[in-house]
């Protein structure tokens, strides 16, 4: 989606990014990582950033989300970046080339991004061949799995990712919150959604049954949901055995934008105006589901202390993407670095300590 981590560490190659077409840049920046043009990072560990959320160890919370590594061509180089987890995807069954282009437009004023990509990818069998190569290698890889825009049956596209990726994934994400697949937000209304979870976590459990273990699945889902829409997936989310979710994808609002231009274009908004908003709603869903589900906050980091916010507001562990656009590469790095010092200003021997001490005011805001 992007064009960051080709980035070099300097303003003036950060700027000259900016003259590509934002899909262009994205390509150039995941051929850099393929080639190793950007070094890895070197991060002392800090054991007060590490938790075991949904029964993995994470050595640090902070993740890249995806969207960017949509077909698992290079886990490996992101992790380097000093990432304690990735996330490839959203992939599809079937190969598809998404909406029409143009369809990436950076809000730089903002700091925003509006995409309506539309689960562009290459499908099921490019990704899990890639996967299938690094099998054995450490390092935390999620599988995010979605539907095919012309599918008949869409629960039966989870089904087919969860089935297909299980020996491979260390996690899974159920992507049905991207506003850029006409109808697959209507997966989030309550009987879809019973219907969904019942069908993915069943066929969970047989995958568990044949590798002898019990791969952990997350719902990723929209920041524009209604008080009641919350309450529905609340709902759901605790009467099934799902293992935590991912709040929040990118939002089809568009309030106190400066590019009015840009703004009209169609599709989801990432980045720094979502922060607000995708916090808001992560907060009220810690709330609704309680303190036990694990949440995955996403939306707008773009420093440590943002990462931290969303910790205070209810979340385990924090994604990052569209920042990357305007921070570079040394942001995963940085924020880990950045939450070692905050740890240090607030005496805690552990970021759990942390987590909700900002809950309810952030609940209490309306979106």
């Amino acid at each position: 989606m992007i064009g960051t981590v080709m980035r070099p560490f300097s303003a003036l190659a950060s700027r000259s990014l900016f003259v590509f077409d934002p899909e262009k840049a994205h390509g150039l920046s995941v051929a850099a990582l393929k080639s190793g043009v950007v070094p890895a990072c070197s991060l002392k560990a800090d054991p007060r950033l590490a938790q075991t959320i949904a029964g993995i160890r994470f050595e640090n919370p902070i993740g890249l989300a995806a969207g960017y590594d949509k077909n698992a061509e290079v886990p490996d180089a992101v992790l380097k970046l000093g990432f304690g987890f990735t996330e490839i995807g959203t992939v599809t069954p079937k190969p598809q080339a998404g909406n029409d282009k143009p369809r990436i437009f950076r809000l730089v004023e903002d700091r925003g991004i509006i995409n309506r990509l539309g689960f562009n990818n290459e499908g099921h069998e490019a990704a899990f061949q890639r996967l299938s190569a690094r099998r054995g290698a450490s390092g935390i890889v999620g599988v995010n799995i979605g539907a095919n825009k012309d599918a008949q049956d869409r629960i039966a596209d989870y089904v087919a990712g969860i089935r297909k990726f299980y020996g491979l994934a260390t996690y899974f994400t159920a992507n049905i919150s991207s506003p850029n697949t006409p109808g697959l937000r209507d997966l989030q209304a309550r009987d879809s959604l019973k219907a969904l979870l019942e069908a993915i976590l069943s066929v969970r459990d047989e995958e568990a049954t044949r590798h002898g273990r019990s791969v952990p699945i997350f719902l990723k889902i929209a920041p524009d949901l209604t008080e009641e829409g919350m309450d529905d997936v609340a709902a759901e989310a605790t009467s099934h055995a799902l293992d935590g979710l991912i709040v929040s994808n990118t939002t089809l609002a568009r309030d106190g934008l400066r590019n009015q231009t840009q703004a009209k274009e169609a599709g989801g908004l990432s980045g720094a105006p979502l922060f607000s908003r995708s916090t808001t709603v992560l907060a009220k869903m810690r709330q609704r589901v309680g303190k036990d589900l694990p949440i995955i906050g996403v939306g707008g980091v773009g420093s440590a202390a943002q990462a931290l916010e969303k910790i205070r507001a209810g979340a385990d562990l924090v994604q990052v993407y569209s920042c990357m656009v305007y921070e570079g590469p040394g942001l995963p790095s940085a924020i880990v670095r950045g939450l070692s010092s905050l740890l240090d200003q607030e005496k805690a021997t552990s970021i759990r300590e942390l987590r909700d001490t900002h809950l309810d005011q952030w609940a209490a805001k309306s979106l």
